[in-house]
């Protein structure tokens, strides 16, 4: 089963259940799936474009609460906290930082860095390596602190 057709249950279950936090989230990933397949050529989507997709969306969201929240919109952020628990469902589980920590020592061992201007040789075989399973900005915070150590 796509995620596609995953959402496109979901929505229909989030109908019958009237659940209008989860049928903006599913209707929200309906429609940036269906954008991406139309605007490429291919009109099919692999399931790193999929996750790409949900990630961005997620991104996004907490983007858009912290605005709120330093605008005292409690009520705006609110919804955008329960899309973004709507849409985490979809993708896998995301790495502690203790996990992100360990593995970027490793990483940084391979590619031998010694200090903060080899951060982008290590950032581009750690982006690959947590695709999905962390969030850049995170491993970026922690890779600049075991960088100047």
């Amino acid at each position: 089963m796509t995620l596609e057709e995953k959402i496109n249950a979901d929505i229909k279950a989030a109908m019958l259940a009237k659940n209008e936090a989860a049928l903006r989230a599913l209707r929200a990933v309906k429609s940036a799936i269906l954008l991406a397949k139309t605007s490429g050529g291919g009109g099919q989507l692999s399931q790193d474009d999929e996750l790409k997709i949900l990630q961005r969306l997620v991104k996004q969201r907490k983007e858009s609460v912290e605005i709120f929240q330093s605008q005292n919109r409690d009520d705006l952020a609110k919804s955008e906290l329960e899309e973004v628990s709507v849409i985490e469902k979809f993708l896998p589980a995301q790495m502690s930082e203790a996990e992100i920590e360990t593995q970027l020592k490793s990483i940084i061992q391979s590619v031998g860095a010694t200090g903060p201007g080899d951060t982008g040789k290590v950032m581009a075989v750690a982006s690959k390596a947590f695709a999905g399973k962390a969030d850049n900005k995170l491993v970026s915070q922690i890779l600049k602190k075991l960088l100047s150590n």
